[in-house]
């Protein structure tokens, strides 16, 4: 894989967003939760699906503050329309750890 340049790393729109609602996605083939996060005024609030069950529960979830990728073409998974891809980082057991930051930030803040 070659070096990721400058201008395309530019296209992804990294956000932070606040998770307003979480909860288990019964219908998912794999453990996955619910997510609706609220990316400030100009993005709004936003659907997501996240595999993110061995650390997380829905209740841990409302109210963190998150890191998504807002502007990938929305994907259906089954009954959800995902609109924005949650970011964390995969451990050795598979497992994923949420990318979140460490102070609060305001929604919709874009990674510099």
């Amino acid at each position: 894989m070659g070096d990721l340049g400058w201008a395309e790393f530019e296209r992804v729109d990294l956000r932070v967003g606040t998770i307003v609602t979480a909860e288990v996605f019964k219908q998912a083939r794999t453990p996955a939760v619910k997510l609706t996060i609220d990316f400030g005024g100009k993005i709004g609030i936003k659907k997501s699906s996240a595999q993110i069950t061995d650390h997380y529960t829905p209740e841990d979830l409302v109210g963190k503050q998150i890191s998504a990728v807002v502007n990938f073409p929305k994907k259906q998974i089954g009954p959800l329309m995902s609109e924005c891809l949650v970011t964390g980082f995969t451990q050795p057991d598979g497992s994923i750890i949420l990318a979140v930051p460490d102070k609060m930030a305001a929604n919709g803040s874009r990674l510099a």
